[in-house]
């Protein structure tokens, strides 16, 4: 498909503590341009906010995540992917150190997977996170399907009726979920709600694995993860939709994406083919379909984005974003302020 024309003008020209955001691309967006008011009093507060640094930094990361006022309490778990081999693109723990131990104090949290591949199960997925150094930058790191699973309501689902989840994921007060912004093999791209969908559900060593749950379109819950197209995208959704509204209605999460090495492939894959456009920056939102929405179009607006956007569109991935704003998870609205 030809991409229209993308205006940039104003994401070029932000000022210090606003950004107007546009593009006429109908496929990738359906949000209209917004200003965000320096009296927040007058600003749409049922549009939802999007922070955005274009330094990618521990510092950095610290500043955005901090942006959102979110307040972490009680045990926090932070979610990332620990990569599936060194030539994964996962985020870095040099990059993460400063806000999960040192301002958070938090315990780092998987799952395991459903593919194979060496993190599979508990023994395997212990040293992959130790070799890749998440042991040394938390306050714990916690796979949460190591002891089985727990199952969780999904609320409005049209898929999934329940979610599988790790069986630690109840011990934990607020969720940090700090996501590597990608493309993805099967879902077009990864970011927000594939961490909190595919990135909390059980693996393939436990009786109910939700990752096979989720890409079988809520058909099965053991055996081969593939199925048909849109209702894995659709499962991703309500699957994520059911963390959040766990999570006291989404107030126990905060979402951020670091869109870094931006590969068309996922950290899952072994070997990613190599990134073919620049690194854009850190966003971070209260809202995980607005945060998503942003990061797809970044891309879209990049001009050096084409694999990505192809990826995307060859899996139908905005679908994802579609269903979750039809069934009531989040908004594909928002308001896009960068900090400067």
């Amino acid at each position: 498909m030809k991409i229209k024309s993308i205006i940039v003008a104003a994401l070029v020209a932000l000022l210090a503590a606003t950004a107007i955001f546009a593009k006429d691309n109908p496929k990738a967006a359906t949000y209209k341009t917004y200003e965000v008011p320096t009296d927040s009093t007058t600003r749409d507060k049922s549009v939802p906010i999007v922070y955005f640094i274009r330094d990618i930094s521990p510092e950095a990361l610290v500043k955005v995540y901090k942006a959102t006022g979110y307040k972490a309490s009680g045990k926090t778990g932070v979610k990332v992917s620990t990569g599936e081999s060194e030539n994964s693109n996962y985020l870095r723990p040099s990059l993460i150190k400063n806000l999960v131990k040192d301002e958070l104090n938090a315990t780092i949290v998987e799952c395991n997977t459903a593919y194979g591949g060496g993190r599979s199960n508990n023994i395997d997925h212990m040293k992959i996170a130790r070799d890749h150094g998440f042991l040394d930058v938390a306050n714990g790191f916690d796979l949460q399907d190591a002891d089985g699973y727990m199952t969780i309501p999904v609320k409005g689902g049209e898929r999934l009726t329940e979610n599988y989840v790790g069986s630690h994921f109840k011990n934990y007060d607020t969720y940090l979920i700090l996501s590597h912004f990608k493309g993805h093999a099967m879902g077009g791209f990864g970011g927000a709600i594939k961490n909190l969908s595919i990135g909390f559900a059980s693996g393939m060593s436990v009786e109910k694995s939700g990752k096979v749950q989720i890409h079988s379109g809520g058909n099965r819950t053991k055996g081969s993860i593939m199925g048909q197209q849109d209702a894995f995208l659709e499962s991703m959704a309500e699957a994520a939709k059911s963390v959040c509204d766990y999570m006291s209605g989404g107030k126990g999460i905060v979402c951020v994406n670091v869109m870094n090495r931006i590969s068309v492939d996922c950290d899952c894959d072994s070997n990613p083919a190599e990134p073919d456009m620049h690194d854009i920056g850190i966003l971070a939102s209260l809202d995980p379909v607005a945060l998503d929405q942003a990061c797809v179009d970044l891309i879209y607006t990049a001009k050096d984005g084409g694999s990505v956007v192809e990826r995307i569109e060859s899996r139908n991935g905005l679908h994802t974003l579609e269903h979750a704003e039809k069934i009531g998870f989040g908004s594909r609205n928002y308001h896009l302020v960068e900090i400067k």
